[in-house]
């Protein structure tokens, strides 16, 4: 794991060689699976680290050294193959993480890592993120709410900004030219209780290969109780 301690360190942090181990485990039972299930597409054992690890972490980048310390609870919309919110937990180790995935076989995935990287603090949901987002336990609970790879910005601001507690953050990481998805999203992120605080390009030389950014919101004020509407209106009409 040379290129994410590599990269890690140049994020400011340090990885302990418990955590490292869990980084190896990791990547192990990630290729194992994905022989069963598709997860990933990305399986090189330098890809891992570098596209998968490492991105993952680069959400810290989002928060201030207090909140990193102080950060009481994570929620990873969409986490498919918990990107980025076990390497984000593997990381930090403190904070309550919910994983929300709507695949059945992603969810048992998740619950099966949790075990075995010996994960204390984790919840597995499988389920819709627009129907969970509506039950009370998990209803504005998040001070950090992230996803990776999921939907467009102006449907997954709606998804995941409603997990977000008011004083919180949504980090949603991109990639690409991303200028239209924000200023498409600009309506639903003020529905939605949020404002947009920084669009942060991720300058590292392990993405050179493409341009990084962090959507970083802020959630200022409680979503109202309609938001967010069924799958099919989120995708098919977009706010």
């Amino acid at each position: 794991m040379i290129r994410l301690i590599d990269g890690v360190s140049r994020l400011g942090l340090q990885l302990e060689a418990r955590q490292l181990d869990q980084f190896e485990l990791y990547y192990h039972e990630l290729v194992e699976w994905n022989e069963k299930i598709n997860l990933t597409s990305i399986t090189g054992y330098r890809e891992v680290e570098i596209k998968h690890f490492l991105d993952s972490l680069t959400v810290t980048l989002a928060l201030g050294h207090d909140e990193l310390k102080f950060l009481p609870s994570i929620a990873d919309v969409g986490s498919g193959a918990g990107f980025p919110g076990i390497p984000l937990k593997i990381l930090l180790s403190s904070p309550r993480l919910v994983l929300i995935e709507a695949t059945a076989k992603k969810a048992a995935f998740l619950q099966h890592l949790v075990l075995k990287l010996e994960l204390d603090g984790v919840e597995v949901v499988q389920g819709r993120s627009e129907d969970i987002a509506h039950e009370d336990m998990y209803r504005e609970r998040f001070a950090l709410v992230v996803s990776r790879a999921v939907a467009k910005l102006p449907s997954l601001v709606e998804l995941a900004l409603p997990f977000c507690s008011v004083g919180g953050k949504f980090v949603a990481l991109k990639k690409g030219d991303i200028a239209r998805e924000v200023i498409e999203a600009s309506k639903v992120i003020a529905l939605m209780g949020g404002r947009l605080t920084e669009i942060k390009a991720v300058a590292m030389e392990e993405f050179s290969e493409d341009e990084r950014y962090l959507v970083i919101l802020d959630k200022i004020s409680s979503t109202e109780e309609r938001y967010p509407r069924c799958s099919r209106m989120v995708k098919r009409r977009p706010l």
